[in-house]
Parts: C-alpha cells; sequence; structure tokens
C-alpha cells in the first residue's frame, strides 16, 4: 500500500512491520506475556456503542482544549515512546516537529534516543517529560532540572515499572540498542547503552538501575526538586486515584503502559470510569493504551478522561513515513473524531457526556420501562 492509499492509523503497521529489523518492529508490537492485555486494550473499545444525538446544529465544531492551562488544538497527545531513532532516523526530532505542527503535546521518553536539549532545539512546542527514578538520585534531580530548563512543562512519572515486564519477544529476539544509537539523556552519566545479555537487554538495564523501591513517598521528593507539575501514569484503580490527589499530583494517566507491564489487567478504557469516580473531580484524568479511531477518542471523553495519548500509532506511523507519517496520522485521528462528534451531536468537547455512550456494563441503564 502507498502512503497515498493510507485512510487510517491501523494501517501504518503493516508498513512498519514491512520496513523495520524484525528485533525492532518485535519490541515496539509487542505486549507482556500472553498479550491478553495487548488485544483487550483495542477490544474493550469494541464493547462501547454510541447513542448519538440528532438534529443538532453541527455547522460549527470545537476540538480545541486545555491541559495543565496549555491551549492544544485537540485532546490527542503523544505518548512517551521510548528510542524513537530505531523507527525512523529523524526520531524523536520529527514527533516533536509533527506535534508542534498539529497543535498538541508530545511526551518525550527518559529512554529517548534524543536529549532534552535537541528535542527542543526542533523549535517551539509544549512538550511533557516521561520519567523513570534511577536508583541514583543525582542522576533523576540532574535529568528533571535538564527538562525544566530545556522549557518541558511537566513531568509524567511512570509507576508501573518497578521491573520489566516479560516480553516474550524481546527475550527471544535478545532485544538491544542497535549500536550506532544511545540513550541520548543519560549518555554523559554512562548509563546511554544497553548491555548484551542472553535475553532482554531492556529488561536488564530497567533491573540494574531503576528504582523498585519507588514509591507515592517519591512524588512528595519529586514535588521539591522540580516545580513542574507531575502527572502520574499508570494508575488503574480508584484507590490510587484518590491516593494521587492526596499527594498532590498535577493529574493522573490510565495507563497499563501499552500492556507490556503486567498482562491481564483490564483494558485503560475499562479502568477509565474507576478512576475518574476516584479522583472525584480533583484533576484531570487521561487515557493511553488502544487508541487507534477518533470514535475511540470520543468514548474516553464520554467515559471521563480530559484527553487522550497515543503510543503505538505515532511509532508505526513514524517507521512508514517519518514526521509526514506522523502528521498524517494525528490529522487522520483529528479529522475522524471531528466527525465523531459531528454525528454524535456534539459542537465542543463539554457537551460530550457520558450518556452519548452505552457500555457492555451498563445495558440494564437503558432498557426499556417495561
Amino acid at each position: 500500500m502507498g502512503m497515498m492509499e493510507i485512510t487510517n492509523v491501523n494501517e501504518y503497521e503493516a508498513i512498519a512491520k514491512e520496513k523495520l529489523p524484525k528485533m525492532i518492529y518485535d519490541y515496539y508490537a509487542s505486549g507482556a506475556e500472553d498479550q491478553w492485555s495487548l488485544k483487550e486494550n483495542r477490544n474493550a473499545f469494541a464493547r462501547i456503542l454510541f447513542r448519538p444525538r440528532i438534529l443538532i446544529d453541527v455547522s460549527n465544531i470545537d476540538l480545541t482544549t486545555t491541559v495543565l492551562g496549555f491551549k492544544l488544538s485537540m485532546p490527542i497527545m503523544i505518548a512517551p515512546t521510548a528510542m524513537l531513532k530505531m523507527a525512523h532516523p529523524e526520531g524523536e526530532h520529527a514527533v516533536a516537529r509533527a506535534a508542534s505542527a498539529a497543535g498538541t503535546i508530545m511526551t518525550l521518553s527518559s529512554w529517548a534516543t534524543s536529549s532534552v536539549e535537541e528535542v527542543a532545539s526542533t523549535g517551539p512546542g509544549i512538550r511533557f517529560f516521561q520519567l523513570y527514578v534511577y536508583k541514583d538520585r543525582n542522576v533523576v534531580t540532574q535529568l528533571v532540572r535538564r527538562a525544566e530548563k530545556a522549557g518541558f512543562k511537566a513531568i509524567a512519572l511512570t509507576v508501573d515499572t518497578p521491573l520489566l515486564g516479560r516480553r516474550e519477544a524481546d527475550i527471544k529476539n535478545r532485544f538491544t540498542l542497535p549500536s550506532h544509537l544511545t540513550l541520548k539523556n543519560f549518555e554523559g552519566l554512562d548509563l546511554g547503552k544497553l548491555d548484551k545479555t542472553s535475553d532482554s537487554g531492556l529488561a536488564s538495564y530497567v533491573a540494574g538501575q531503576v528504582d523498585r523501591s519507588l514509591s507515592w513517598k517519591d512524588v512528595k521528593w519529586l514535588q521539591t526538586i522540580t516545580s513542574l507539575p507531575i502527572l502520574v501514569k499508570g494508575v488503574l484503580t480508584s484507590e490510587d486515584a484518590r491516593i494521587a490527589v492526596e499527594v498532590g499530583a498535577a493529574g493522573i494517566i490510565v495507563s497499563n503502559h501499552g500492556a507490556r507491564q503486567l498482562d491481564y489487567v483490564p483494558s485503560t478504557i475499562m479502568a477509565l470510569e474507576e478512576v475518574v469516580k476516584g479522583a472525584q473531580g480533583r484533576l484531570p484524568v487521561f487515557l493511553d493504551g488502544g487508541v487507534r479511531r477518533g470514535t475511540d477518542v470520543f468514548k474516553a471523553l464520554a467515559l471521563g478522561a480530559s484527553g487522550i495519548f497515543i503510543g503505538r500509532p505515532v511509532v508505526f506511523s513514524l517507521a512508514a513515513d517519518g514526521e509526514a507519517g506522523v502528521r498524517k496520522a494525528l490529522q487522520m485521528l483529528h479529522d475522524e473524531f471531528e466527525l465523531t462528534m459531528a454525528l454524535s451531536g456534539c459542537r465542543s468537547l463539554k457537551e460530550i457526556t457520558r450518556d452519548h455512550v452505552v457500555t457492555e456494563w451498563d445495558h440494564a441503564r437503558i432498557a426499556p420501562k417495561l
């Protein structure tokens, strides 16, 4: 399929699979263990249906929103994904430019193959920085201060990775970073390379470097080293949403790490309502995982999300067609979402309500009164 014939973001994956070396495609595409949650992240969206309202004047539709006070063109943002130069030589630079052109936020991974300074140099744009907390807290302090100095506007603290999930493709392929690339943010700290191992090089790296003692008190600690707002990424329960509110998080990202950590966790769209209830309206709740269509974006907002982040669609569109691919992926999701709003009778994000969707767990709610 030529790039001209691409009509939705799902189609980029097959092109990426053809273009990329097996080790790299498998790294991006796979989930943990049986990959049940990986499939479920997609399948769960298919079990939510619309209740469209008709005969509403939808000649003007406004997709704009604010996230942590920043005005965006749409509630569709870019999730942190590691090592993007494996997907395309321009890697994080291309994604940063595409996000900026689309008027949305890019989240840069700690494990980027471009540094915070390099990404900042691509030009203006609202960018968040995803953080892994290393055992050496001086490393963390340095990195957070560098991100802040480079103009990043928030920290997305990943909280679901005390150890790396068991990704069997990476074990089989003995995954490691191609020799010409480094984890640029850690290069000067001699933590930029993955060792070759008999299993996944990334799993060994995480076991060696990432602090598995990370706890809620460390969120408090982070607030002492930075004035940036902190998003807690990886929340799946109402209990943890309540604690996130208590410790002063600026927001929550409902995430199961693209189904790459603990298998048999619910899809993020299934966990969303519980987390929104736990947050009690005191902070915004975002979602990542499984979003491939504008209809998915609408469903997430109807169930209480303030916005969504996309991961794999960015990686695959980048691999297929560089910056132009990512721009087109964002545009297609924007246009599909706008169409979904029009056909549902919603002219702005605030008009998207719970009554616009019906889920398998509330059929009773709209059963005809007998």
